[in-house]
């Protein structure tokens, strides 16, 4: 993939952008949202590029789970396990994915409501 082509995720993770990173290792990396749906709003993206959950092959299944139970670290680390959180994986347009890179939301720190969107 040229410069061009990347994504502003890819591009985080090259480090050519800065990014208020809450968590790295190295098949994953969780940053705030910059333009928060919620009073805590974290991504968390692999390091690979997945476009999409369409895109998932079995053989993703171990980072997928990692993935997870990353999310479910950064959020006891945040200290909104206790009064909930959601989880969003957002899938092709009118799943409402805007950037097409894998990637987990983290919403907290108020009711949310359901349906969403």
């Amino acid at each position: 993939m040229s410069d061009t082509q990347k994504t502003i995720f890819k591009k985080i993770i090259d480090r050519e952008i800065p990014a208020k990173i809450v968590y790295e290792d190295e098949l994953c990396l969780a940053f705030h949202d910059v333009s928060p749906q919620a009073p805590t709003h974290i991504l968390v993206i692999p390091k690979i590029e997945i476009r999409s959950l369409v895109e998932i092959k079995k053989s993703d299944k171990e980072l997928l789970g990692h993935l997870l139970v990353v999310t479910s670290e950064i959020a006891a680390k945040l200290g909104v396990s206790s009064a909930g959180y959601r989880v969003v994986v957002n899938t092709g347009q009118n799943g409402g994915q805007s950037v097409p890179h894998l990637h987990f939301h983290i919403l907290a720190g108020r009711a949310l409501t359901w349906p969403p969107g």
